[in-house]
């Protein structure tokens, strides 16, 4: 669509457009100090989305049900989540050409880029990639790959809440929170 033209939420075909607009909105809101919090879900557990322009015709809930074992799907999974990656890096990239400060907006913010399963098809909660990026105002040192084992978003999300001066112990559920990470 060209620009001031409506735009049909509804399309696939427009899905890549709006999350563009989603992370143009959120970077410039950043930028302008209207907000510090942004939250951005290209869609959910089970909307089943197809990613048509990559040249599929499946929805990815249902590639995700698939066994491990079927390279087609495996490939289709790889191709799906390449392309979110790189929409990640388009929104770090869009927050690290803002400058602020001494650095960037980016240096100023954490981004946090996560999935809810480790696992699609065994709805497994073990091994759940989380991706964080910027260093919240050197809250948090950048540039490492860090593994926790048998831990909970919720500790995860204590140690977000205690880099943004929210000293708590709990997030959610008490009977899923052990405290922030160590390390992180």
């Amino acid at each position: 669509p060209e620009l001031g033209e409506p735009m049909s939420l509804d399309l696939r075909e427009n899905y890549p457009a709006l999350g563009r607009l989603q992370m143009d909105l959120a970077a410039m809101s950043f930028a302008c100090n209207l907000t510090r919090v942004a939250s951005i879900q290209f869609s959910n557990a089970v909307g089943n989305h197809i990613h048509t322009w990559l040249g599929h015709n499946r929805g990815h809930h249902d590639f995700s049900h698939d066994g491990n074992s079927i390279a087609a799907t495996q490939q289709a999974l790889v191709e799906i989540n390449t392309w979110y990656a790189e929409q990640f890096a388009y929104l770090l990239g869009k927050l690290d050409s803002i400058p602020e400060g001494d650095g960037t907006v980016l240096d100023n913010t954490v981004v946090v880029w996560v999935n809810e399963l480790g696992r699609g098809n065994s709805h497994s909660r073990d091994n759940i990639p989380v991706v964080m990026a910027g260093g919240a105002g050197g809250q948090f040192e950048t540039g490492r790959y860090l593994r926790y084992f048998s831990e909970s978003h919720n500790n995860l999300l204590i140690s977000l809440q205690n880099a943004f001066g929210i000293q708590d112990t709990v997030f959610g559920d008490p009977s899923y929170c052990s405290g922030a990470l160590a390390g992180l």
